[in-house]
């Protein structure tokens, strides 16, 4: 405990942002706090990693012959264990009590047999002080199920403990960490194309193929946890260690991983740490019987309740809650070798209000007040402490929209822990520029400060739109651009309307300068790389119990004779170029030009030259624009190809030769603020990449072969010669501290 000690009383993200220091004391107390509980946990459970592996104890587990269940409900005056074992008698099966409220049953094995069999349904049945006796599903059940034939029938808990021959066994390691995650947001339950629940399985062998030809190095699973309302979208949680039984089983869901890391792709996982679903008969919130709050998961009252989300809030302060989380985390990652997580609702857990009708202005006094909830941050501190520390090349992300400073910064330096942050004022700039503006409206200046907005060194995953886009109410960029056009103008045996060719253009350049300029990492939701028309729409009452939205249309995207599929292939060949560039994972971006009047913007990623032109009518010939290094630049991405639904109006074979600018060393002198420029042809509503040619590397002949040969209109159509960045070349175009540091009035990224 001295290095963390130590820390505590040097916080390195001060030094970071000296903007901090007038909250030295919140950031102490709050170090201070997450010291001495992980101190305690130390003291009295052996050790941080100990402490979650709480569901080797918790629950239904083997244990030398017996099968032994543990339940922590303090407020309960007996308990019993009721299943099809026992006939749903548990007046054979009582439990004992302990003095921290833990209740414990060993039920030995007959003649060398589980006297539970494996996938039998079980129950915890206790009486509160009023006298009743209520059933529950276990918390720590590791899976469960529901009569499907049954309307509204209750979930029953299921003793999961496969024979050897039918556990699955992982056959692939899991992928390295990737410099930049390119994220493919995926729902498994509503991936088929077909108007039902799709499986695991199905998904593994059906989609991950999808998502490993369009070159994402990381797929994120939503809804993975249990839930009883599936119009949820997963995020109303029952049973937390539980997988979703709609999609099949843990031992399916431990194929479809393992298939993920054969195709060279990580799993995160979405998971919901931040309320429980309000379910009383299926759900954790059933064992609140009126409790205090220590001795329940919630807190009472108020604080316990979420008002817009009908959930309830965990007590992140208590003992047993800080067990289950953490033990939360641990079970996915070893029982199931998901490689990190998606933290939901992280602006709820950081603040007392939730984040209910704030407007964050980024006032550093919004972050560090009574209102920041320091039990959750510590949680949170905690998690990632701990996930880092069991699994160092874990990938850890979290949802939060208030841009809290040092949220994304290492706990020992004082910060929360997170790899990164969603960047989630992005797709709401994006709705609104495609909603509410015409294109006269848009401003290059504020795009790109959105797109740049960000605290320095603190990583953001950046996207256009994910599947909070997409629900029902709203609509995806695609069909906000070309709406019921899409119906009747997206076959290619018709010429384009001027519709349909400016939705599919700016759906090209949205999600293309979202990627490149946004974060240092990228995420798309499933469908929505091709363009996937309406909206999502989970069955119930309202669409007559309807799967018809609630699926993807992959058939749009397969049929060769229509427009999805230039869409697509673009989305291809933006992962296909940070692939061979590394942009993503580059310090260095610089926004050397926003032109209000050509409605362009260019600016560096990496070694690459970026130039978006989004004037709808204006092509610009002989357009100049900066550049770091001098040389000779070609194409490696143009979103006007034809094999993008483009008008080819670039071409690929031409070498732009840079020009010095000002005097060397005086930035002021030179063409916005670069040393070297050349000029290209910018057509409108296009994006085009640009690569410098290693002359010493690539022979004359070479040079002018700048995209893959094939006449396939779904191959991608990236440069040949992409030169790896070497160290010494990196270490050249690295910007300086000081640099970094400057303003967004200079267009640099701070």
């Amino acid at each position: 405990m001295t290095s963390i000690k130590t820390d505590s009383n040097n916080l390195r993200i001060m030094e970071l942002d000296p903007g901090l220091e007038p909250f030295k004391d919140h950031l102490e107390y709050r170090m201070k706090r997450f010291t001495e509980q992980k101190m305690l946990i130390d003291q009295n459970e052996g050790s941080l990693e100990e402490f979650a592996k709480g569901y080797l104890k918790f629950g239904l587990n083997r244990e030398e012959g017996n099968v032994v269940y543990r339940e922590w409900a303090p407020a309960a005056e007996e308990a019993q264990l009721i299943g099809d074992f026992n006939g749903w008698d548990g007046s054979n099966h009582k439990m004992e009590k302990n003095q921290f409220g833990v209740w414990t049953i060993k039920i030995p094995d007959v003649n060398g047999t589980s006297a539970i069999p494996h996938n039998s349904r079980v129950k915890f049945r206790f009486k509160h002080n009023n006298g009743v006796w209520v059933d529950r599903i276990p918390a720590w059940i590791k899976y469960a199920i529901v009569d499907s034939s049954k309307f509204a029938a209750p979930y029953d808990g299921v003793y999961w403990d496969p024979p050897a021959s039918e556990r699955y066994k992982f056959n692939y390691p899991r992928p390295p960490k990737p410099d930049a995650p390119r994220i493919y947001e995926a729902h498994v339950g509503m991936s088929s194309s077909e108007a039902k629940v799709n499986s695991y399985r199905e998904f593994a062998d059906n989609v991950l193929p999808r998502i490993h030809a369009n070159n994402y190095n990381t797929v994120q699973l939503m809804a993975i946890m249990e839930h009883s309302y599936y119009g949820s979208f997963g995020y109303h949680v029952t049973n937390f260690f539980a997988v979703s039984s709609r999609s099949g089983t843990p031992e399916d869901l431990k194929y479809l991983i393992d298939k993920a890391h054969s195709l060279g792709i990580r799993v995160l996982m979405d998971v919901v740490h931040s309320h429980v679903s309000n379910n009383v008969t299926d759900g954790l919130n059933g064992f609140d019987v009126g409790q205090g709050t220590q001795d329940s998961y919630f807190h009472t009252g108020d604080r316990g309740y979420h008002t817009q989300w009908d959930s309830r809030l965990f007590n992140y302060s208590n003992w047993e809650v800080l067990r289950f989380l953490l033990s939360n985390l641990v079970w996915w990652i070893e029982e199931f070798k998901f490689d990190g997580f998606r933290f939901d609702g992280v602006t709820s857990m950081l603040y007392h209000h939730h984040g209910i009708n704030m407007a964050f202005t980024g006032d550093y006094n919004e972050y560090f007040s009574e209102s920041t909830d320091v039990d959750a941050v510590v949680y949170m501190m905690l998690a990632n402490d701990l996930i880092h520390s069991l699994f160092p090349d874990a990938t850890v992300i979290a949802e939060d929209v208030s841009g809290m400073p040092g949220l994304g910064r290492p706990v020992d330096e004082g910060g929360v822990g997170f790899d990164y942050r969603l960047a989630m004022g992005i797709p709401d700039k994006w709705i609104d520029y495609v909603k509410n503006k015409n294109e006269d409206e848009w401003s290059m200046n504020d795009i790109s400060r959105s797109l740049t907005n960000r605290r320095y060194t603190e990583k953001c995953v950046a996207y256009a739109e994910s599947h909070d886009q997409s629900i029902v109410g709203d609509k995806t960029i695609a069909f906000l651009l070309m709406d019921n056009e899409m119906y009747t103008g997206m076959s290619c045996l018709t010429e384009a309307s001027p519709v349909i060719d400016r939705g599919i253009a700016l759906h090209k350049m949205i999600h293309f300068i979202t990627m490149a300029l946004g974060g240092e990492g990228y995420l798309s939701f499933m469908g929505n790389e091709f363009g996937h028309p309406e909206w999502i729409d989970f069955p119930r009452v309202g669409n007559d119990w309807s799967y018809d939205k609630c699926r993807r249309q992959w058939e749009l995207v397969d049929t060769e004779h229509l427009r999805y599929k230039f869409m697509n292939a673009f989305d291809r060949a933006m992962n296909l170029l940070d692939e061979k560039f590394s942009f993503l994972s580059s310090t260095k971006q610089i926004v050397s030009s926003a032109d209000e009047d050509d409605k362009v913007i260019v600016f560096e990623r990496g070694d690459l030259v970026f130039v978006f032109n989004f004037h709808p009518v204006n092509t610009y010939d002989g357009y100049k624009v900066g550049c770091d290094l001098p040389g000779k630049y070609k194409v490696a991405l143009d979103s006007d190809a034809f094999e993008f639904g483009g008008h080819g109006r670039v071409g690929h074979d031409v070498d732009h030769f840079t020009s010095p600018e000002g005097t060397p060393g005086v930035p002021e002198t030179n063409f916005n603020n670069r040393p070297n420029s050349f000029k290209v042809l910018s057509p409108p509503r296009t994006c085009v990449v640009y690569y410098r040619v290693e002359e010493d590397i690539v022979e004359e002949t070479e040079a002018s072969v700048s995209l893959i040969e094939d006449s396939d209109l779904d191959d991608v159509k990236i440069i040949k010669e992409a030169t790896p960045v070497t160290e010494s070349k990196a270490q050249v175009l690295e910007i300086s501290e000081e640099e970094k540091k400057e303003d967004h009035d200079n267009k640099r990224l701070i």
